[in-house]
């Protein structure tokens, strides 16, 4: 029995150093999990891997859409008068992600950038949110500043994340051959189905039917494979690659 708790301390061990270097996290993850296994491995889980993970990204997305469905406006209202009663960063923040929730996303660009002005002038997660919402509200040549920004400033954060925002800007700035390599490095170094899924369209909008047609293929394999539940929190997705499917038909 000791033995086996040694093998399952250095299998997670291993899982984790595979996700810190799949990644492009810091190093210094590498040295902590194997200088202290289980207390590195447990700080590791909850500081980097499961924020990050799509089964929380899943959750969180199925959560707001319940709560949307059943108040559309309730979020924005809530946020608005939280601005208002306490004008704080925090709550510039919160109305901020409330607006482009709501597809507001001119105003939200212009809550962004105020926040952007003050203590969380350089967090990534903001400079990736507003860029997202300049990005939709056709400002891509500003959406292009902030994801280089994040890129330069945490490479690390959110790396899939920033890889598709970055071949969105691309794409949309007409930079194909960039767009292609920010959609491959996505596609190729995390392998996610949300990935793929937007390379495929890429792929389409290029005419690129034979690639969008591989991909198609390499996704229906995937999917052939997902338990039921996987299947359903993946729905969204899995109906844009039949999109894609039926254009290269």
């Amino acid at each position: 029995m000791p033995y086996f708790g040694v093998g399952l301390h250095l299998l997670i061990v291993i899982f984790f150093a595979v996700h810190v270097i799949r990644t492009g996290r810091e190093l210094y993850w590498l040295v902590i999990m194997f200088m202290f296994p289980l207390l590195g491995s447990a700080v590791y889980f909850f500081a980097v891997y499961l924020p990050e993970s799509r089964i929380q990204h899943h959750v969180h997305k199925t959560v707001k859409a319940v709560a949307r469905s059943l108040d559309p406006e309730r979020e924005l209202r809530e946020a608005r008068s939280a601005f208002e009663l306490t004008p704080t960063a925090q709550n510039q923040m919160l109305l901020a992600n409330a607006l482009l929730d709501s597809g507001a996303v001119a105003d939200a660009a212009i809550q962004f950038d105020a926040c952007l002005q003050g203590p969380f002038a350089r967090d990534p997660e903001i400079r990736l949110a507003a860029a997202q919402a300049h990005l939709l509200s056709r400002h891509a040549e500003r959406a292009l500043e902030l994801a280089s920004a994040v890129r330069a400033d945490s490479p690390s954060y959110a790396a899939e994340r920033q890889a598709i925002l970055l071949a969105q800007i691309y794409d949309a700035l007409d930079r194909q051959a960039d767009a292609e390599r920010e959609f491959q490095l996505a596609a190729q170094q995390f392998g996610s189905l949300d990935a793929k899924v937007e390379l495929a369209e890429w792929a389409l909008r290029q005419s690129r039917t034979d690639q969008a047609r591989q991909l198609c293929a390499d996704i229906d394999l995937s999917a052939r494979h997902m338990p039921a539940h996987a299947r359903q929190m993946n729905r969204d997705l899995l109906s844009r690659v039949e999109r894609v499917r039926q254009a290269v038909s």
